[in-house]
């Protein structure tokens, strides 16, 4: 059967089990899932999310009936082209996100879905952590770390993937699941695959009887190696069972599907100490490596547990401006006692003192100061990389010596990368284990440029095995781009065991072909990722997949980095002009996962070490969707010039809904909107809809008086002055009231004046508020001049109203807020939190409710850094806070959670389920649009903070004294 015929035929089968949605054959999203953080690119003929064990078993059962190979991938922050595909790629990323912990708390059992980074937030609280560390923890996820046997900064070959692991489920390419934890699914596996087991103790008895191959394992696994299959098991482990789990580790998926593994955790120490440590040059800085991993307590126990070598060149690409030409070794120890940290911190510094350093050693116990060197080291792989000149490619290889070679190695590395000219190129990395990354920016534009990489490469070859018999792979994963060396590193007798193992798991060689065993000698330098300028916002991006932790519709419809991929082939195929028929379905394709669906909250530029925000792109593509002169910007610019009468109109409308919904109830008023939504277009209703509401400035500073009405300007003067605010309630909350079902009585302006009159402040309103917009709903819209018009008629008005940035202005809306800051720079502007936070917290007693509440933080609070600001307020009301984990972005983006509520309805999946654990009856955020999304996906009302602050506080009497 042709190969066409055989994909079809595939996936004739699957849809019978898979649904649609998550199976992909179009060019966009084959394009967008086929792209991993390496420097290669295949395009899959087929894209599967997958959902969870009997659906991977029965793919790949199909898949081996017809032959056809299959990779798999979940975060794709795989460095070397082992997660991409051009056949059949099976995602397991989103929906395999289950764990659970052992009562002692020592073992936890991990689907390969979920980040690292979250593992050690669910360990945390019994002080232990996710032993393997790399760099790319926050991003990176189970499934990669352990088939890739990724290491980093602390884990060394003492706790990685496979030292931790006890334990794995697996599925076989004939659809066989086994896990190798459990005693009845062993007895099934030695009943149905009893030669698969014996051929793996006679591959052991093989081993065990070369006493030359035992000790070259033994040899080449003393440092960090993940060239090839893993054949450490075979030395360690009796049990064939154990030695099937240990082989999957670093098989980058050639072997089996992994769906679960379980892990001994590892104690996380209570005290902690770094050092950002200078030398005047690179082999100095490697003898007191050396040094530090000779240090032991009286015990055997390592004093130094990290050592992070940066050469001039890290530390020029994150601005480090210590000194000219440096070496610097980010150096860290650890202790049970503050008392054994200090005794550490002293035999460390007293070793240093036989050294040539730059500076004396400073060592900091402050997480705020040591958490800036550790950010500073894992973000210079993509730091390089956003300084490369434009079109090139960010590449990254890691190899390992024997700390005993490290001094010499290590200038040689750094003499032989630089006579192949690679001005840029930097050294950096786990020194403490003798493993290196070194980055280069590379052209592949011209064959010259080629086959400079490939000269570099082979003196690399030469230098690493012949020179000092280390390691071409270290802990990346031996990928596309190392698999041509297998062979030359390890020697024919082991490849050909690794062959033997290869073809006893696949036997059809099925599973990730071309990763790790390769025929072709020249596959390093074939298929390599085009990176075309597509706009100076995003040009820096190396795809590395940091921002997707961050991305609400990552797993969805496209994550940032998708986004990204997507445009770059835009661009090249405008640039190339070939193809005009492809670049107009690709444009069509992007319109709803590219553009529609995404919030542009900007989230994604927090996890980015360049900043990169993916919103700022997808508001300058909607730009170019509605021009100055289109009917959509005239329409805009309407409803700017008329805003007071938009929202009059608005108000009926409310009404009206409300009217409806109690005359209708909540089931017929949800099931008629839910069609009038899917058919003609209209906003969705929600339960939570607020009706309508107007300001009544007079009437509001007529009710209420404040209860104290002056202080002091400044501690040096006695004269006393007005407390004073300007409110600019936002248009939101000028327009919406309180949901027909709410668990306050006043509306959230009326809220706001009560607080600020019972703190003592005399409240302004700007004037013609009714027409005034921060412009958020145009920049939104892709309208930044009717947006930035809009920001300076209200900066006129606070600025008039607060008597020229006399008085503070207070907007009850964090997202305006924000955007209020980043275009009205004359005045100070505050949302509740902070304003709450610096000028009412001294004016109320606060009296905490023992009641728990749930807490929502803004992406708008997370860019302005007020995150910790409004978690701390919270904690002085109430004893119990719940800040759910892994809820970023309620994805309600404005108007989105009514124009596209299946966006609000994905971003808040994993909101209700923790509401209901937890037995929370009320949220508290600082977001209207936000708490009506919240409201309706978390199955409890969300409500601003303010309503929580005014419940918990009384008038400070003392201040009438």
């Amino acid at each position: 059967m042709e190969k066409e015929n055989r994909y079809s035929a595939f996936l004739e089968k699957i849809q019978r089990f898979v649904p649609q949605e998550r199976i992909y054959t179009d060019e966009l999203r084959r394009l967008a899932w086929g792209t991993d953080a390496g420097f290669y690119r295949l395009v899959p003929q087929i894209v599967i999310r997958s959902e969870n064990e009997e659906e991977v078993s029965k793919l790949l059962r199909i898949a081996d009936r017809y032959e056809l190979p299959v990779t798999f991938r979940a975060a794709g922050t795989s460095l070397s082209g082992q997660a991409i595909s051009d056949s059949i790629l099976i995602v397991a990323g989103k929906h395999w996100e289950q764990y659970s912990i052992s009562p002692d708390h020592e073992r936890i059992t991990l689907q390969p879905g979920i980040v690292g980074q979250r593992v050690n937030e669910i360990l945390a609280p019994y002080q232990r952590k996710f032993a393997p560390d790399p760099a790319s923890v926050k991003s990176a996820m189970v499934g990669g770390i352990v088939m890739n046997n990724a290491s980093g900064m602390n884990c060394g070959t003492h706790a990685n993937s496979d030292r931790m692991l006890l334990s794995a489920r697996l599925i076989l390419p004939d659809g066989t699941i086994l896990d190798t934890g459990s005693a009845t699914s062993r007895a099934q596996f030695a009943a149905s695959h009893a030669s698969f087991l014996s051929t793996i103790e006679a591959l052991r008895s093989r081993i065990l009887t070369d006493e030359a191959l035992v000790a070259r394992i033994r040899y080449k696994y003393a440092i960090k190696n993940v060239m090839g299959i893993n054949l450490l098991p075979f030395i360690l482990f009796e049990d064939p069972f154990d030695i099937i789990a240990h082989l999957l580790v670093g098989s980058e998926g050639t072997l089996a599907f992994l769906s679960e593994v379980t892990m001994k955790t590892e104690y996380d120490y209570p005290h902690k100490a770094s050092a950002m440590l200078y030398f005047y040059d690179i082999k100095e800085a490697c003898r007191a490596v050396v040094a530090m991993k000779g240090l032991v307590d009286a015990d055997g126990t390592p004093i130094v547990f990290g050592a992070e070598l940066l050469d001039h060149k890290s530390l020029a690409s994150v601005n480090d401006t210590t000194g000219e030409g440096l070496t610097a070794v980010l150096t860290e120890t650890k202790a049970r006692t503050a008392e054994e940290l200090q005794r550490r911190i002293r035999s460390i510094t007293t070793m240093l003192t036989q050294f040539n350093t730059y500076l004396s050693p400073y060592f900091t116990d402050k997480v705020e100061e040591y958490s800036r060197y550790w950010a500073i080291r894992s973000g210079i792989f993509p730091s390089v990389g956003g300084t490369r000149q434009p079109g090139t490619t960010c590449l990254i290889e890691d190899v390992a010596f024997h700390i005993n070679d490290l001094p010499e190695a290590t200038a040689a590395l750094q003499a032989l990368i630089a006579s192949h000219g690679y001005d840029d190129a930097c050294i950096y990395g786990h020194a403490l284990e003798g493993n290196y990354h070194f980055i280069i920016n590379q052209s592949f534009s011209t064959e010259s440029e080629v086959q400079r990489y490939a000269s570099l490469m082979k003196d690399v070859i030469t230098l690493v095995v012949d020179k000092y018999n280390g390691s071409l792979k270290a802990e990346h994963g031996t990928g596309r781009n190392m698999a041509p060396f297998v062979r030359y590193e390890w020697g024919d007798t082991a490849y050909q065991l690794m062959k033997e193992i290869k073809q006893l798991f696949d036997p059809k060689g099925l599973l990730n072909p071309g990763v790790i065993f390769n025929d072709d000698p020249l596959c390093y330098i074939k298929n390599f990722k085009p990176l075309p300028l597509a706009h100076p916002i995003v040009d820096k991006c190396i795809e590395c997949g940091f921002c997707e932790v961050n991305c609400l519709t990552c797993g969805f419809t496209l994550s940032s980095r998708q986004r990204i991929v997507v445009q770059r082939e835009i661009a090249r195929l405008r640039q190339e002009g070939n193809h005009p028929e492809q670049l107009a379905k690709l444009e069509k394709q992007y319109r709803y996962p590219g553009n529609e669906t995404c919030a542009g909250d900007g989230l994604c530029a927090l996890s980015c070490p360049m900043g990169i925000n993916t919103g700022d792109l997808t508001h300058i593509l909607r730009e170019a969707t509605f021009p100055q002169g289109s009917l959509a910007y005239a329409l805009g610019d309407f409803a700017a010039n008329h805003f007071a009468g938009i929202k009059h109109t608005i108000r009926p409308v409310l009404t009206l809904a409300n009217t409806a919904h109690g005359v209708l109830g909540t089931k017929s008023m949800t099931c008629i909107t839910k069609g009038m939504h899917r058919i003609v277009g209209l906003p969705q209703w929600t339960p939570a809809m607020p009706k309508a509401y107007q300001v009544n400035e007079k009437q509001l500073n007529r009710e209420q008086a404040p209860l104290q009405s002056t202080q002091p300007i400044d501690s040096s003067s006695t004269t006393p002055e007005p407390l004073k605010v300007v409110y600019f309630p936002s248009c939101i909350n000028q327009t919406m009231g309180l949901p027909r079902k709410s668990p306050t009585e006043q509306p959230l302006v009326n809220k706001i004046m009560s607080l600020l009159h019972k703190a003592g402040y005399e409240v302004i309103f700007p004037k013609e508020m009714d027409n005034l917009c921060c412009g958020t709903i145009w920049e939104s819209k892709g309208m930044p001049v009717i947006a930035d018009r809009k920001a300076a008629e209200l900066g006129k008005a606070l600025w008039e109203a607060s008597e020229q940035g006399r008085y503070p202005v207070l907007c009850d809306q964090s997202p305006c807020l924000h955007r209020m800051r980043e275009t009205i720079k004359q005045m100070k502007l505050y949302e509740p939190a902070e304003f709450i936070t610096i000028f009412l917290v001294d004016k109320l007693v606060f009296k905490p409710i023992d009641r728990p509440v749930a807490l929502h933080v803004t992406c708008s609070m997370r860019h302005m850094g007020l995150a910790d600001t409004i978690i701390a307020l919270a904690k002085r009301c109430s004893t119990q806070v719940f800040v759910p984990a892994e809820v970023g972005c309620c994805g309600f983006a404005g108007d989105k959670g009514f124009t596209h509520p299946e966006v609000n309805e994905y971003a808040l999946r994993k909101l209700r389920p923790q509401i209901e654990t937890t037995k929370i009856g009320i949220g508290y955020s600082n977001s209207r649009t936000c708490e009506i999304g919240l409201t309706t996906h978390a199955g409890i009302p969300y409500v601003s903070i303010a309503y929580l602050v005014d419940e918990c506080t009384t008038f400070n009497n003392l201040l009438q004294q």
